[in-house]
């Protein structure tokens, strides 16, 4: 039996009116979550789907639908609003999804071009629409969910997850974050994300805590990257979270806010921040700020989050230890390797990139003598001098954002004599205080690393301009295009 669904009847028993989740068209108490999950339960049981997709906003609506898949044990597969009619349509044919629940039929319309009339009521605002030739790829044995990620091509890639590596990560995650009964965990990120969906979700009912679902507008989320601070900080004010996820973006924001005067609720104990690298600059201005900011890593492939900082055991600068499920080794190169970890492969690829008991997660790091893990780049991003010096260019990059006023830099160096970086600084910043900066950051660095010229950004690096990840992740071959001629004036024949 599903442990999250288990631990909602023990708090349905045992604390049947404490409120288990809210938003702003009311409130569920455990009693009434249980009842109203087991009835939507039965109903998605009675409709048979073979492949449940769920395409809706932030709220009870979508916490209830996902926890009712569960509890049904119908795969379930999270669709983003922020993905395009495309990409819906390539995740819903790829995945063979037969039946969707949507408050929003009209983006399946778009996508499918079907008779958004013919959906019908379900729950709530939630509707379900039957989808004709739903053939699909077979998925692997034991799939609970499958989770897209929007990638750097384009077409979603599907991770396929079970049950247990789910729940497994949502009651590591209990512990590591301390989470309890008193909790009000805010959700900032799109459920349709797994890092929000296990953390914001599971692991908050495992707690018996209470679950704050605004729509995402109401956060100041638009799309895949659009951010309204304005929004979030009235958000953070008016739910008074304990707990909350963010991306760095939107960290980035709250603490440019807040070091303009914006208020910062003072209910938060531990707001965590993943999804990207996060500079060591931006964990000490949040923290200056009284923000209790813990950064952790994850991926996907071991069911989101594989290692996170504590309340009692943190390190700034690393990415916390590993949570207590799983083992960290690494390859002779560095790249880290999860073990102890199901691994179920991706939708429609039968030749997996991972063993069953060994996920290669593409990541370069080191653990410290005190169990920390540390992150050092992309191995798919090392670069090669043309001295043969192998350079991971995240690790550079580290040493540049922290220090003022570089606010982002790509680093490039492929089969060049030195290393440079295309930096996007504060806009008052002068060409002389970068290059100062620039000289701290190098004497942290050995030679071979060191940067020697820069250029200045034509703009800073968004998903907007297609320069970065909705996550923050730099796109550095859009970067490298985008300065090509300015790079090349550095290196002279």
């Amino acid at each position: 039996m599903s442990t999250i669904i288990a631990a909602l009847r023990r708090h349905a028993e045992m604390t049947p009116q404490r409120i288990a989740m809210q938003d702003k068209d009311g409130a569920l108490s455990y009693r009434e979550l249980l009842a109203t999950v087991e009835q939507l339960a039965a109903r998605l049981h009675a409709a048979s789907p073979r492949v449940l997709g769920l395409l809706a906003d932030n709220g009870r609506a979508w916490a209830v639908a996902d926890l009712a898949a569960l509890a049904a044990g119908i795969p379930l597969i999270p669709l983003p609003l922020f993905f395009s009619p495309g990409q819906i349509a390539h995740v819903i044919r790829t995945a063979g999804i037969d039946q969707v629940l949507t408050d929003h039929p009209e983006r399946l319309s778009a996508a499918l071009q079907l008779d958004p009339t013919s959906a019908e009521a379900i729950h709530r605002g939630l509707r379900i629409l039957r989808l004709p030739d739903a053939a699909g790829n077979e998925m692997p044995p034991g799939t609970a969910k499958v989770t897209f990620t929007s990638g750097t091509t384009g077409e979603p890639k599907g991770v396929c997850l079970g049950r247990k590596e789910m729940e497994t990560v949502a009651e590591s995650l209990r512990e590591a974050s301390a989470a309890r009964r008193e909790d009000r965990h805010l959700c900032l990120l799109p459920l349709a994300t797994l890092l929000e969906n296990i953390s914001g979700i599971y692991t908050p009912l495992l707690a018996g805590a209470t679950i704050c679902l605004p729509r995402l507008a109401e956060v100041g989320l638009a799309g895949s990257s659009g951010l309204d601070v304005g929004r979030l900080i009235a958000a953070l004010g008016h739910w008074q979270p304990s707990t909350a996820i963010m991306v760095p973006q939107m960290l980035q924001a709250v603490v440019t806010a807040a070091q303009a005067g914006a208020p910062l609720p003072k209910s938060l104990r531990y707001l965590a921040v993943g999804g990207a690298p996060v500079a060591r600059r931006l964990i000490d201005d949040a923290q200056a700020l009284g923000l209790a900011v813990f950064e952790g890593y994850g991926l996907s492939e071991c069911a989101s989050v594989v290692a996170v900082n504590r309340p009692d055991k943190s390190r700034p600068g690393s990415v916390g230890r590993p949570l207590p499920h799983l083992r960290i080794a690494f390859a002779d190169d560095g790249e880290i390797l999860i073990h102890d970890v199901r691994w179920r492969g991706y939708l429609g690829e039968h030749a997996a990139p991972h063993s069953a008991d060994c996920i290669a997660t593409g990541d370069l790091g080191h653990l410290d003598a005190d169990g920390f893990l540390h992150l050092t780049g992309r191995k798919k991003n090392i670069f090669i001098t043309s001295f043969g010096r192998n350079i991971a260019p995240e690790w550079v990059e580290r040493e540049l954002v922290s220090r003022p006023p570089i606010l982002q830099a790509a680093v490039f160096g492929e089969a060049r004599p030195f290393n440079c970086a295309v930096i996007f600084a504060h806009p008052a910043a002068t060409a002389e205080r970068i290059d100062s900066a620039l000289q701290e950051a190098n004497l942290q660095l050995p030679d071979y690393a060191r940067v020697h010229a820069w250029i200045p950004a034509v703009a800073p690096f968004t998903p907007a301009n297609g320069m970065a990840t909705p996550n923050g992740r730099l796109r550095r071959s859009d970067i490298f295009v985008a300065h090509a001629k300015q790079i090349e004036t550095l290196y002279p024949l």
